[in-house]
């Protein structure tokens, strides 16, 4: 009888050790068939950084060939910018300011935090298609992105580092020297390599796949009857500084704040001309639902706070833009269900998928 069991057993067994094997060939075969779209990942299952030149974005203002962006490049740049060896006590780097999930600003802060906590003299802004942009920070006291680094670097508030101490601490880092040498094929780490390299991660933070984007290509879902009011009012009333597939025409403009800070002047602080004091950025719309706070000192905490400034709380000075004056009166006229649909259309502008790829997540 006992051998009769173990001879029953063994064949249920083996019976059941092939049933086994062909389904696990069969799901073998399904897991590893790639669809016409599917992406070949490198074998850690991340795509390679590179800069991707989107078909519906203007051409580029930042000069690509002076500064090849590389997946090695690009992927040292991600180290360096959420690197605590840029600060003076090792421990800020870009990314503690700007967090991807936030377009790569700093949420929930009207302003930021810097070394030993102290606080910045602005809202950080999103970093994203910087190649783009024409000056950076909101008074445009930078005009190219390999200096845009140093100045955070640099600033008392934010990493308050030297260049030289920067360089000094990556020279005699474990890995750093290697991958300078394999990006840029020299030795001789300089400050220059640093900027370049963060450069290079700043540039393939490019955000175009919002649902905005795949109707505008011919890709997407139909806009509700809210999103499409929305787009409406933004295109009569908004567009005239938010233009563009970019959403920002890079101007800056006196939108009527009032002065909380009187010793931030905006614009002024770069120019030293009177008309512009107290101008700033014009913003990118793009990804806004997620980057607030808003305005270049994080006063308002949603997108409703912003609409209603535009609406009543704006104050008039000589050098208020002039779009935003009617028969002296300041103000945009927007009703509660424009409000409503415009704040939809808005939320038509983020780009989940670069708000969420792991490729630039640290």
């Amino acid at each position: 009888m006992t051998q009769i069991n173990d001879n029953g057993l063994l064949m249920k067994t083996r019976t059941k050790f092939k049933v086994l094997v062909f389904i696990g060939l069969l799901v073998g075969f399904s897991c590893t068939k790639k669809s016409e779209n599917q992406e070949v990942l490198p074998s850690d299952g991340v795509s390679k950084l590179e800069f991707k030149q989107p078909d519906h974005f203007p051409i580029p203002t930042y000069d690509l060939a002076s500064n090849p962006v590389s997946p090695e490049g690009a992927e040292l740049g991600k180290a360096l910018f959420n690197e605590g060896l840029l600060s003076s006590n090792n421990q800020i780097s870009c990314g503690s300011c700007h967090h991807q999930s936030s377009a790569f600003t700093q949420p929930s802060h009207p302003l930021s935090h810097g070394v030993g906590d102290r606080f910045t003299l602005r809202n950080s802004q999103p970093v994203m298609n910087m190649a783009w942009n024409r000056t950076f920070m909101w008074d445009g006291m930078v005009s190219h992105l390999d200096s845009f680094s140093l100045f955070p670097m640099q600033n008392h508030n934010e990493m308050d580092e030297t260049p030289s101490n920067v360089v000094a601490k990556l020279r005699h880092h474990a890995t750093y020297p290697a991958r300078f040498e394999k990006v840029f094929g020299t030795k001789n780490l300089e400050i220059d390599h640093v900027l370049k390299a963060l450069s290079q991660f700043m540039l393939v933070c490019i955000s175009a796949n919002s649902r905005y984007d795949q109707r505008l290509l011919g890709k997407g879902g139909a806009f509700s009857a809210d999103e499409l009011a929305g787009k409406q009012t933004f295109e009569q009333k908004c567009s005239s500084c938010h233009s563009g597939v970019l959403f920002t025409d890079f101007s800056f403009r006196n939108n009527g704040l009032p002065i909380k800070n009187k010793e931030d002047l905006g614009r002024y602080r770069k120019t030293m001309d009177s008309s512009d004091a107290y101008k700033f950025r014009v913003p990118s719309l793009r990804n806004v639902e997620h980057s607030g706070p808003y305005m270049h000192d994080g006063r308002y905490s949603s997108l409703e706070g912003v609409i209603d400034h535009y609406r009543s709380g704006m104050v008039i000075r000589s050098n208020i833009d002039s779009s935003l004056v009617k028969n002296g009166s300041a103000g945009i006229l927007i009703s509660d269900e424009e409000k409503k649909n415009l704040i939809a259309f808005l939320k038509t502008l983020s780009d989940l998928e670069f708000l969420s790829r792991k490729d630039l997540f640290r």
